[in-house]
């Protein structure tokens, strides 16, 4: 994950054959044919899951099946994550289009961008699809992000995921919907390095304590215990379909495009502005990392790039909106002077703070059952359930 030099023949480092990813990269470790385990981790999922195959397919059918039956004398059957991007959006349609009754939740950390807001409203009025949302007071999402800006960690944007994946579980509950999707793609997304980012709910109340100024109302915070509640005793299944179907990001971008007037926002994760500043601006310049790698090496694996013009993209600035960086230190209330003392200080790892790492491990094969029934995702289990020996901070 860290910025590469810019001649892929000549480098200094050792590079996967098949990706992008280098020695530098967190985890990562090559057999003796140059593959890294990072694009062999892919292959096994392919494999298990029968992604893109008739075997997926099958499965996948399987699962919607249970969805259905689940969902009888229900008003919805399934609740979907939405943000506005590529993704959730087409996986709104497909929800439909595979005769579900889907409910769409979102939540909403207050730095939408107007694209990601106008495409989540033209999706679901022509889709004729129902809305959860849960908003966080502004002065309150602007708190967790200062104090996690403060820490000096690479995990600014955490609370977000965590609060979007705790609000699909509370939408579910609601409900009593015992499936929530989810529009991740191992295929167009990669897998992120294991042991550079992690974040769960008492790291959240850790650095928010330390750092913070505001107390947390309205944040929809899962703790450990709430997460084994969800998983255990609601058993609300997280379903990831492009795990198990043919998905092309391209193909959905475009039709999403012809039929609902949706808008591109410019690149992977920038439909909200606090990640745009944490992908395009944030991790580059205090911790040298640029998580396009990940797409970009999922396009060199799938065929739709060569490796050497993925490198080359990856060498190229990546996309920064305009007053981006502006409008972070006048939302934060963070003055010139302190915005620069702290993207110069020594970057801090998400391990010199308390968090649950250690307990996710110890129920290590509870978290193994779990996955193995989509209580949570096989990437959870894999990248949170591990002691991560020798790996870089």
């Amino acid at each position: 994950m860290i910025r590469p030099d810019p001649d892929i023949k000549n480098s200094d480092y050792r590079i996967c054959c098949k990706c992008i990813y280098d020695e530098r990269v967190d985890g990562i470790t090559f057999d003796s044919n140059g593959v890294c385990n990072y694009c062999k981790m892919i292959d096994e999922f392919t494999i298990e899951y029968g992604t893109g195959g008739d075997t997926g397919k099958a499965e996948f059918n399987k699962i919607l099946d249970e969805v259905k039956k689940a969902g009888k004398g229900k008003k919805y059957d399934c609740v979907v994550g939405v943000s506005g991007g590529t993704d959730s959006s087409y996986m709104l349609y497909l929800t439909k289009k595979w005769g579900l009754r889907p409910l769409a939740v979102h939540y909403d950390n207050t730095w939408n961008s107007a694209v990601a807001t106008e495409n989540i409203r033209k999706v679901l009025g022509k889709l004729d699809i129902d809305l959860y949302t849960h908003v966080i007071d502004n002065k309150e999402s602007d708190d967790i992000f200062k104090s996690f800006f403060k820490a000096g960690v690479a995990e600014i944007e955490a609370s977000t995921d965590l609060g979007l994946a705790e609000t699909l579980y509370r939408a579910a509950a609601k409900h009593k919907v015992r499936y929530a999707f989810e529009g991740h793609s191992f295929k167009t997304e990669g897998i992120t390095p294991l042991g550079r980012n992690y974040f769960d709910g008492k790291y959240i109340q850790s650095i928010h304590k330390k750092y913070g100024s505001l107390r947390m109302k309205t944040y929809p915070l899962m703790t450990f215990n709430r997460f084994l509640y969800w998983t255990i005793f609601k058993r609300i299944k997280k379903i990831r379909p492009f795990w198990y179907i043919d998905y092309n990001k391209e193909k959905a971008r475009a039709f999403l495009e012809k039929e609902f007037g949706w808008q591109y926002y410019g690149g992977h994760h920038l439909e909200n502005r606090m990640t745009a500043f944490y992908h395009s601006y944030y991790m580059p310049k205090k911790f040298n990392t640029d998580f396009r790698n990940n797409t970009l090496s999922a396009k060199v694996r799938t065929g739709m790039m060569s490796r050497e013009d993925a490198w080359k993209e990856y060498n190229t600035p990546p996309f920064i909106e305009d007053d981006l960086i502006g409008y972070f230190k006048k939302r934060l209330k963070i003055s010139d002077n302190e915005f620069e003392e702290i993207m110069k200080s020594p970057p801090r790892s998400w391990n010199e703070f308390p968090n649950y790492k250690k307990r996710f491990e110890f129920f290590r094969p509870v978290f193994f059952l779990l996955a193995k029934a989509n209580l949570v995702p096989m990437s959870f289990y894999i990248k949170y359930c591990f002691a991560k020996k020798g790996t870089k901070s």
